[in-house]
């Protein structure tokens, strides 16, 4: 990287961090209902790539692998010595439309006879993971800024950011987009209510078993900070009419990583030798100038 193009990065992390000093100064007005999700010093980091079991009681869970191909992670197959493996979704879960169970068994099918050899995910190709989706991003925390009418929510993995509104209902007219459209709102002193429409679906899955959705997708999260403030859970219901026959809740914990956000940057790269007509980047035949 340049000397120029260092500088204007730290610019631009410097006057991240000012801005989430201000906001959480802001956010912070001798009101103790409103948790501290922001801070110059901290992020929530998670380690977990695949969605956990809600809480008892919150109806059919997250879409699991099929048990007739066990999934082992790189993390758990490095602890255990083996060999890990790829996800291969259970394709006949009830819970799923007859044309999402199609979809799934067609990738399921490629997978397993080698014409592709590893399962996209949108991060994989520096692309936003959608809603819910995004959430499973581990390995890097996400940093937040409060202000009284927004809530930002940063990956420090290119500094990806998804915008919360407090200050207003959804929108009549929508253009779906990749983190659609979000509104929220404090609960309880500990939690932010998180309610999204207008989703996209371009190449955009609610898990990393690449469970796939209509823009019918409506996602309620539920982002609760445990009562010692060094844990973070999020409790995600989505509900797609065009894709499930039910909602689906999951969960995901992070631990707070008590650092400030450094520079990560997401070089996307033309080439892709192994799946070059899946998800390379178009290049022209000719200049164009």
């Amino acid at each position: 990287m340049s000397k120029t193009a260092s500088r204007h990065s730290a610019t631009m992390i410097a006057g991240i961090a000012v801005a989430m000093l201000v906001a959480t100064a802001i956010a912070q007005p001798n009101d103790e209902r409103i948790p501290q999700f922001a801070s110059t010093q901290f992020g929530w980091q998670t380690n977990l790539e695949d969605w956990q079991d809600p809480p008892q009681g919150s109806g059919h869970g997250p879409m699991r692998n099929d048990p007739a191909y066990p999934y082992l992670s790189n993390a758990d197959a490095n602890r255990q010595g083996k060999q890990p493996t790829i996800r291969i979704t259970n394709s006949t879960d009830p819970i799923l439309k007859p044309w999402a169970q199609e979809e799934i068994q067609k990738t399921n099918e490629e997978l397993l006879s080698g014409q592709r050899q590893v399962p996209f995910t949108a991060q994989s190709r520096c692309w936003p993971g959608g809603v819910p989706g995004q959430l499973l991003y581990p390995f890097e925390p996400v940093y937040f800024i409060q202000t009284p009418k927004e809530v930002w929510m940063v990956w420090q993995r290119d500094h990806v950011v998804r915008r919360i509104f407090l200050d207003r209902p959804h929108s009549q007219n929508i253009k779906p987009s990749w983190f659609g459209e979000s509104v929220g709102h404090y609960e309880n002193g500990d939690t932010l209510v998180v309610d999204t429409i207008g989703l996209s679906t371009y190449k955009s899955y609610i898990d990393n078993f690449r469970t796939p959705h209509t823009e019918q997708e409506h996602v309620v999260e539920r982002f609760t900070i445990a009562p010692d403030g060094k844990s973070m859970t999020a409790v995600a219901r989505v509900e797609d009419p065009g894709a499930y026959n039910a909602p689906i809740t999951m969960k995901e914990f992070w631990f707070k990583a008590n650092q400030p956000m450094l520079e990560t940057v997401c070089p996307e790269n033309n080439e892709d030798f192994f799946h070059q007509n899946l998800y390379a980047i178009p290049e022209a035949k000719t200049a164009d100038f």
